[in-house]
């Protein structure tokens, strides 16, 4: 029998899927428009797929497997095959949270199947605001992470019957940032941030964030689902678009490294995000949605065309590296552009 946290977990991976198609509904990349050239002046052969997010971070694709479970026996199986396509490929791979592990000694092969499947490559840790150093180091060490991702989720925590009421991150997230050996990454789970969030996050020393928007993943759908006492479907549209949070970061004018995930379903999402800013995207969803549905060789499939695409939609814009995206010229559809227009 496994514990109620562990079957939170499955819970979770059951609803995501259940609920994929519905929270996918809207693609708020749509509302971004590149600009063509006609003459780019590149070729694909010149194409560098390489980005770096800190000099311990070097990623050879702008994508990775974002996190997206783990604590269960089909945590498990889920977490060694996109582990497997990650060494494959050589793509980076987050995990859920690493909390249940701490807990649950029985729960700690389905997160260490990441490393063992993936040996040499980029693994990150995951866990909550409220991690101790102490927790955040055995998390660190139990999947022999290359960084840590501190993940943010009040909306997700509101919504779930068991959650947290009381949300007093911001010393605890810089304890953390000043403490620990490997890089900190603070991201949200679906929600996206406001440049305020962002420009705060900065301060505390935090060079990487992750600004996950609403559009892919939804937990108040999901945790809503599993809420037999109250309703929340008022807050299924809660939080801002993936491309809002690019934008808000774009204001906020930080030097952290940005990352955008949430509603990420395309190479071309991959470039708009980058051409929005990102220096990285993170993809959970998505891969996951192939993964439980069509299975492993079509994921499989999918990266595969994912990284033969993604060099041809640079080239067609011009860039021959992914930090030159942010150069492309682009225009915003009408309520993309008015939630600029006020935000600014």
């Amino acid at each position: 029998m496994e514990s109620q946290q562990a079957q939170r977990k499955n819970e979770h991976l059951s609803l995501a899927t259940k609920y994929y198609d519905r929270a996918h509904a809207g693609h708020p990349f749509d509302l971004v428009r590149l600009i063509h050239s006609a003459l780019p002046e590149s070729s694909v052969n010149e194409v560098d797929l390489t980005t770096e997010l800190t000099p311990e971070l070097k990623m050879s694709a702008p994508f990775y497997i974002e996190a997206m479970t783990g604590g269960s026996k089909k945590a498990a199986d889920v977490n060694t095959q996109l582990a497997r396509l990650a060494h494959k490929y050589n793509l980076a791979m987050a995990t859920g949270s690493v909390s249940v592990a701490l807990k649950e000694d029985s729960a700690k092969d389905s997160f260490a199947a990441v490393r063992a499947e993936n040996p040499d490559g980029i693994v990150l840790a995951n866990l909550s605001a409220n991690a101790t150093p102490e927790q955040a180091r055995a998390a660190v060490e139990l999947l022999g992470a290359n960084a840590i991702e501190i993940h943010v989720n009040v909306a997700q925590e509101l919504v779930m019957p068991e959650g947290d009421r009381s949300f007093y991150w911001v010393d605890n997230i810089k304890r953390l940032v000043d403490e620990l050996d490997v890089p900190v990454i603070v991201k949200e789970v679906g929600f996206g941030m406001n440049k305020t969030d962002i420009m705060k996050l900065n301060q505390l020393g935090v060079k990487v964030i992750n600004v996950s928007g609403h559009g892919g993943t939804n937990f108040v759908m999901i945790e809503n689902a599993r809420n037999h006492e109250e309703d929340y479907s008022d807050l299924f549209n809660w939080g801002q678009t993936t491309p809002e949070a690019l934008l808000e970061a774009r204001l906020a004018g930080t030097d952290s490294k940005i990352i955008a995930s949430g509603g990420i379903c395309s190479p071309l999402d991959v470039i708009k995000a980058g051409v929005l800013g990102a220096s990285a995207v993170g993809v959970a969803g998505y891969f996951l949605n192939v993964l439980i549905k069509d299975g492993y060789d079509a994921l499989d499939q999918t990266i595969s065309d994912w990284m033969t695409t993604l060099p041809r939609l640079m080239t067609l814009v011009g860039c021959r590296r992914f930090s030159e995206l942010r150069e492309v010229d682009y225009i915003l559809g009408p309520e993309l552009q008015n939630y600029l227009d006020q935000r600014q």
